[in-house]
């Protein structure tokens, strides 16, 4: 078993269109894959298609972009293996998407209105299939500097962080209804690297409402990170996975694969 549980696509904000994506999985040896794309789950019904095709056990998925607003952070919920209809993940998920992409509207008229050259019309193409515009996609129109360059992180940081012109967030759902939302449609909830947002302590709040899983192998993950999830999944009884966070020349320089789930789900 080599199983991949954390990939993204350019149903969200991957670079990488699911075919690209699993074939490239297919090459390195991966036998399970999760696409976790961003609050949607749009594109199931293509990786499903494309299972067979390329041989790979193909594991639903979705990260939901939530808040903790006890303690002020941010925090990713994942969910596995829920009904096909995901009514519930959906529901919760749809009024996301409509924030992100007014939000991702704002940004881009900031950044115009600072003098530099964007089309929206142009960006949206970008964005297909996603339809829903993530600031990796006004940056593809920025420039042509790699992800991890420093040119990159500069005009990132100029834009988007601090008193940046495109400055801020949207509002995020929160973490408890998250997790509701993937038990109901009969998922497994899973938080994504807690090291990554220090989301350790909310995660015996969460168990009480069916969470069932921690990350443990992930990019940002230190060999402390890995202690605590191992302690935390044995204490609450969690399932512990992991995979890549890949989203192709939008994210870091990983390889789909390089790093894989500790178990099969």
């Amino acid at each position: 078993m080599k199983a991949d549980l954390h990939v993204h696509s350019s149903y969200s904000d991957g670079s990488e269109s699911v075919e690209t994506v699993m074939k490239l999985a297919r090459e390195r040896g991966v036998t399970q894959i999760s696409f976790v794309d961003h609050d949607t789950v749009k594109g199931l019904s293509e990786v499903r298609k494309l299972s067979e095709k390329y041989r790979i056990e193909v594991i639903p998925g979705i990260e939901i972009s939530a808040y903790d607003f006890k303690r002020g952070r941010k925090v990713h919920v994942l969910g596995y293996n829920y009904h096909s209809d995901a009514v519930n993940i959906q529901s919760i998920c749809d009024e996301l998407l409509k924030r992100r992409q007014a939000h991702s509207i704002w940004q881009i008229e900031q950044i115009i209105a600072a003098g530099y050259n964007l089309d929206v019309e142009e960006i949206m193409k970008t964005a297909k299939p996603s339809e829903t515009i993530y600031k990796q996609h006004i940056m593809h129109h920025l420039t042509e500097e790699a992800y991890a360059s420093i040119e990159y992180k500069s005009l990132y940081k100029i834009l988007f962080k601090g008193n940046g012109v495109a400055s801020g967030d949207i509002h995020y759902i929160d973490a408890f209804d998250a997790v509701k939302a993937i038990v109901a449609d009969g998922g497994l909830a899973v938080v994504a690297h807690p090291g990554q947002l220090d989301s350790y302590d909310l995660i015996p709040e969460l168990v009480a409402l069916g969470l069932g899983g921690i990350e443990r192998n992930h990019l940002d993950h230190t060999a402390e990170d890995h202690q605590k999830v191992e302690a935390l999944a044995e204490q609450y009884g969690l399932v512990m996975t992991g995979g890549t966070d890949f989203h192709g020349s939008y994210g870091t320089e990983i390889q789909v694969g390089e790093i894989i789930s500790p178990t099969s789900i």
